[in-house]
């Protein structure tokens, strides 16, 4: 088989002999008439907005050029990346929405005191948040794979509903999961935008 595939590598480069300068130069040409025209439509017809400063008592620090943004208050972080899945839409929501399915935003609350820190895994979905684990840690303690306790939705009921409520009492609830979706759909026009700009001026050197 390998010498089959060494035969077929050889009888290609034979065939096939390297692009001459002149269709190297027509295939920049049209890759960059491409681009340009890609360009103008996003600039012109999804042109990303100034994204704001703060949420709520939130401060946002965005991160151009990569994909997750971070906001952060006293005692509290989180770390949000940008839509990272889809998802049918649930039976009982679809008069809700226009598609079938519906876009994922994944994120990390850090709530911290001092040394110690207790994290929630969770996910944003357009309307609401979802809270997957819960665990604690400690910064000093050099663990790289901590146990992470049991998946939340297993957790007694009693034990969720006050869990949520503490992080409702943080500022992370249903409202920050739907300003994350408009924020990170914002996000990916200007990276969007960002990433072809990248690749155009790459061609022209």
């Amino acid at each position: 088989m390998a010498r089959l595939l060494l035969r077929s590598v050889k009888t290609l480069t034979l065939t096939h002999p390297p692009s001459s300068r002149r269709s190297y130069l027509a295939f920049n040409d049209n890759l960059l008439r491409i681009l340009s025209t890609e360009i103008t439509y996003f600039s012109d017809y999804h042109h990303p907005l100034t994204p704001p400063p703060t949420f709520r008592s939130f401060d946002i620090e965005d991160r151009p050029g990569e994909p997750w943004v971070r906001l952060r208050r006293d005692g509290v972080r989180i770390d949000a990346t940008m839509f990272d899945g889809v998802a049918p839409v649930p039976e009982e929501k679809r008069r809700v929405y226009e598609g079938e399915t519906r876009l994922h935003v994944s994120f990390v609350v850090e709530v911290t005191k001092g040394d110690e820190v207790l994290e929630f895994v969770c996910s944003a979905w357009p309307e609401s948040m979802q809270v997957e684990r819960v665990f604690p840690m400690r910064r000093s303690a050099g663990i790289t794979r901590p146990y992470m306790g049991r998946k939340f939705k297993y957790l007694p009921e009693d034990l969720q509903k006050v869990m949520l409520d503490y992080l409702e009492e943080g500022g992370v609830d249903d409202e920050l999961a739907m300003f994350l979706h408009q924020y990170m759909a914002n996000k990916d026009k200007s990276e969007i935008l960002r990433w072809m700009k990248k690749i155009e001026s790459f061609v022209k050197k």
